[in-house]
């Protein structure tokens, strides 16, 4: 049976990704790509509409206590960031939590679909960093982004792409869920005109990356290099890690690895791997390293 609002209603966290579970427990048929213009209709969004505001790119009407609502999106936009857009307002509105900031509902800017953090006192943000958490989780189920990665193998920018077709979400959606889910440490950096304007990792698996948003390259990154075609991911090559993460004096650097991926109008996505020393590797240099220093006698 579909599933519906009682399903959902005071069951799991009431957190992204309990909700998300519970839907993919009732919708055992349901594959990608997600049909959310189909569930939004099941779990009492009563219609779905483009609106030709500039200030936002996605709108909320609901009543208080969340009985119906209408899901707004941005005409004109491409349909993957509008089944993006869609799937937010979704999240505001089953996350139980999420309540709107004004009698107007919930008013969702372009920046709002690309927050990921917030700090504890900022309710509004908060809500938005859950919103977008539910619609990747939504329309990249983590069990369907675990089979494509077995399928498909090691990290590779190509893989970006066709998966995003695969999931009908934009190419940076899928960058952002291949980053913070793939099995191996990896982060992806989405670039304009050569500056960097965020970038996604599993922050578990991967470090923080030391160029902040707005930045330039580094300049000995391989995106520099002038040997790349448009749409065509470069080849994966070892760069220096202390370009993009930080080591500490004295210790070893990891072996990172880049790969470059350039787009239209100035946008680029770097993909960052990271392949750690291997414990019993470092254990024999520092043993190699020890058989020769100078042993002295008085």
């Amino acid at each position: 049976m579909p599933i519906s609002r009682m399903d959902i209603d005071g069951k799991g966290s009431g957190s992204p990704m309990g909700i998300v579970g519970l839907i993919l427990k009732h919708e055992p048929e349901m594959r990608p790509p997600i049909p959310i213009e189909r569930l939004c209709a099941q779990l009492d969004i009563k219609a779905i509409e483009e609106h030709d505001s500039d200030n936002f790119e996605g709108i909320l009407v609901t009543d208080e206590n969340k009985h119906s609502g209408v899901i707004g999106h941005r005409r004109g936009r491409q349909r993957q960031r509008s089944r993006f857009t869609i799937a937010h307002e979704l999240g505001h509105f089953l996350i139980v939590t999420h309540k709107p900031m004004s009698p107007e509902g919930f008013r969702c800017t372009r920046a709002d679909m690309y927050q990921q953090d917030a700090a504890e006192a900022d309710r509004r943000g908060r809500m938005e960093v859950e919103a977008n958490q539910f619609a990747s989780l939504i329309l990249m189920p983590p069990p369907f982004l675990r089979q494509a990665f077995n399928t498909r193998g090691g990290p590779d920018l190509r893989h970006v792409p066709a998966m995003a077709a695969d999931f009908d979400v934009s190419k940076e959606a899928m960058a952002r869920a291949y980053a913070e889910n793939h099995p191996e440490p990896l982060a992806i950096v989405i670039t304009e005109n050569g500056r960097i304007l965020r970038s996604y990792r599993n922050r578990v698996r991967f470090p923080f990356i030391q160029p902040r948003n707005g930045d330039p390259v580094p300049r000995r990154s391989l995106f520099h290099s002038g040997n790349h075609h448009r749409g065509v991911a470069s080849a994966i090559d070892e760069c220096v890690a202390d370009l993009w993460i930080e080591v500490k004096r004295g210790e070893r650097a990891p072996t990172l690895y880049e790969q470059v991926l350039h787009q239209q109008d100035g946008f680029a996505m770097i993909m960052l791997h990271l392949e750690r020393p291997d414990e019993d590797d470092e254990e024999e240099e520092r043993d190699l390293e020890r058989s020769w220093e100078p042993r002295f006698r008085r």
